[in-house]
């Protein structure tokens, strides 16, 4: 039996800084035993949460179920590790996988030189066993493993969730620095929506924030749109309790007035595609306009990612910007409450607001922050 089969253990990857929310997002859909770490959450599940979670989770960016641990000082003590697995259990030899791998405080000092180790095995595997290397695919493998060794132990998972959770399949269009679609749904989680009041992105860009928002109000699986998942590649993978996950239908109709807007009319024509793509999402009103011209914001939820330089230009002087912006939102949106991520936390000097909190949340490269503002 592997690991998960003995123990019912899984490790969920996530995003710096939303351990917390992922850990109660979990517990949210039947997970239990859960203990976070630093960007991944541990938990126990039976088959049928675990397909819950990865169907259903909109924070979580991978889920990984260990198939093998073991002591693993040099390369050669990893290829026999994962020498000794049944790859046909996961993988015919006509099909296609792909490695990530990370190493730590580990002999083996490189991430990439073990991933390759532990390709060759399974390669060599099936040649010895069926006269057919299996073939890799970096880009959309039919089995995606993960390799992580700290202090000289190995463990060997496959990724149950089939690549990364936070391509939902409705961005199809985009404009310059998207905001990551995970970090979104943790935004809307950290201002606490109910996704029935009024909410307003008025910098849309290619309409992230508001796909999120949207699937949160009317409960849509964030996997919904996905082609293909992982855990059917689990040799005990139970197709009637999938059956029976996909049959729970818990979608709710929109109650919210749910609006967004931009500028720029390339990313308002993204926006509409993409939130075409969720069932009812044409229904969110999405238009071309300037947001210091916009009156219209008062005692509602504000949430936008500014663009912080990247689709303003580089003429525009952007401390006078924000400046202008946070102007804006003390004069004309009075009675609103405004979640706004700062990509670069130096702007968040120069709005002229005093958050009533701000906390640290990174979208890719950028080290950003997440403050909320009280508007009287």
């Amino acid at each position: 039996m592997y690991i998960y089969q003995q123990e019912h253990t899984y490790t969920a990857q996530v995003a710096d800084g939303i351990e917390d929310l992922a850990r109660t997002e979990l517990q949210e859909l039947g997970a239990t035993d859960c203990a976070c770490g630093f960007r991944y959450v541990h938990f126990k599940a039976t088959a049928r949460v675990l397909y819950r979670i990865v169907y259903r989770a909109r924070l979580i960016s991978r889920v990984l179920a260990p198939l093998a641990r073991f002591a693993c000082p040099t390369d050669q003590a990893l290829y026999d590790a994962a020498a000794e697995l049944r790859w046909s259990d996961f993988l015919s030899p006509d099909q296609t996988f792909a490695i990530f791998a990370n190493v730590s405080k580990s002999a083996i000092g490189h991430s990439q030189y073990a991933g390759l180790k532990l390709k060759d095995a399974v390669a060599d595997w099936f040649r010895d066993h069926t006269g057919i290397r299996p073939s890799v695919d970096p880009r959309d493998p039919d089995l995606w493993l993960h390799l992580h060794i700290h202090e000289n132990v190995g463990t060997i998972s496959l990724d149950v969730s089939g690549g990364s959770m936070h391509r939902r399949g409705y961005r199809v269009q985009s404009v310059e620095a998207p905001m990551n679609e995970t970090v979104a749904a943790a935004i809307i989680r950290m201002s606490e929506w109910d996704g029935k009041s009024p909410l307003i992105d008025p910098l849309c860009g290619s309409g992230t924030i508001l796909c999120e928002a949207f699937m949160h109000a009317t409960n849509l699986p964030a996997g919904l749109l996905r082609r293909k998942f992982g855990f059917n590649r689990l040799p005990d993978f139970n197709p009637r309790l999938w059956d029976l996950e996909l049959a729970a239908e818990t979608t709710v109709e929109l109650e919210a007035d749910l609006r967004g807007s931009d500028i720029d009319a390339v990313a308002v024509e993204a926006t509409r595609v993409n939130m075409s793509r969720l069932p009812g999402g044409d229904e969110v009103i999405v238009g071309r306009r300037d947001f210091f011209e916009r009156s219209d914001m008062t005692s509602t939820t504000i949430i936008c990612n500014p663009p912080y330089g990247i689709r303003l230009g580089k003429s525009e002087d952007m401390s006078l910007w924000f400046k202008k912006f946070g102007d804006h939102l003390k004069q004309r949106c009075a009675g609103s409450t405004a979640y706004i991520y700062f990509g670069d936390r130096a702007w968040l000097k120069c709005i002229g607001l005093k958050p009533q909190w701000k906390k640290p949340l990174k979208n890719g490269g950028l080290d950003g922050r997440l403050a909320k503002f009280v508007l009287y």
